[in-house]
């Protein structure tokens, strides 16, 4: 079986001023340096990206960026633009995050586009998938998956999909304090990798890292990290403390 290099990755979500996002950086460098052997990066707001790139310079810890919109400018006020991001110092966008499907009317259709936009711009990409609680007591978890999985991945070549890091995130999991168990996080994460080797190739499918997402902790990450189809986090309020989101990135030595 190939070896995948563990990715964790801090979600900041709507939280941090410029000021408080460059203290935490400072932070993570000291806490995480010599960690060896795990992609670690972070994605603050918009606001903060280019002061926290200028923080970041010469550490391993990585920028992502949280959205962006599919066209290379225009009026579309609001917006973000893949190259924008480019020339910031991104090397990553979350997409497709259950929070842009639920608040702001994200489809399928809308997160494909997306992630054409941010692979032409030579950006990688954190595609988040995942099913509501209603959809997992309804039986109907599997099917949503694929559907979000085909989906978004629709027209996507080869070459790309080697690129992007799928992130299983449970909805009714995320910053409500349940997680999926180890083995139900292991099962949906097996189903996903199966279904890109159906969409692909087994090569390919064993490439890509899946990350899991939905209240992990540094209680939780270790036991989850240890699934054989597990191959990262995407961390939401975790991420937010230098001590929680580092005992996290070193999870191996738990």
């Amino acid at each position: 079986m190939m070896k995948r290099m563990p990715f964790i990755a801090g979600n900041w979500k709507m939280n941090k001023t410029v000021s408080e996002s460059v203290d935490l950086v400072k932070h993570l460098k000291i806490s995480l340096s010599g960690v060896q052997g795990v992609e670690v990066a972070v994605a603050p707001p918009f606001t903060a990206l280019y002061a926290v790139r200028k923080e970041l310079e010469g550490s391993f810890i990585q920028l992502a960026a949280q959205n962006l919109f599919w066209e290379e400018k225009g009026a579309f006020t609001g917006e973000v633009a893949p190259p924008m991001l480019k020339e910031v110092g991104c090397g990553y966008v979350i997409l497709g995050h259950s929070e842009r499907r639920r608040y702001f009317g994200e489809t399928d259709e809308t997160v494909n586009r997306k992630i054409k936009a941010t692979l032409s711009q030579g950006l990688k990409v954190i595609f988040c998938i995942g099913e509501t609680l209603q959809e997992r007591e309804g039986g109907t978890a599997f099917a949503i998956i694929e559907r979000q999985l085909t989906g978004g991945l629709k027209d996507i070549s080869n070459e790309e999909m080697r690129t992007i890091v799928v992130a299983y995130e449970p909805v009714w999991a995320i910053g409500t304090g349940k997680t999926a168990t180890p083995d139900q996080a292991e099962e949906v994460h097996r189903f996903v990798r199966k279904k890109l080797e159906a969409l692909y190739s087994k090569e390919i499918a064993e490439g890509v890292r899946i990350q899991y997402g939905g209240s992990v902790s540094p209680e939780n990450v270790k036991a989850l990290m240890g699934q054989e189809n597990i191959d990262g986090a995407l961390v939401g309020g975790a991420s937010l403390k230098s001590e929680t989101f580092s005992q996290i990135v070193r999870f191996r030595e738990m």
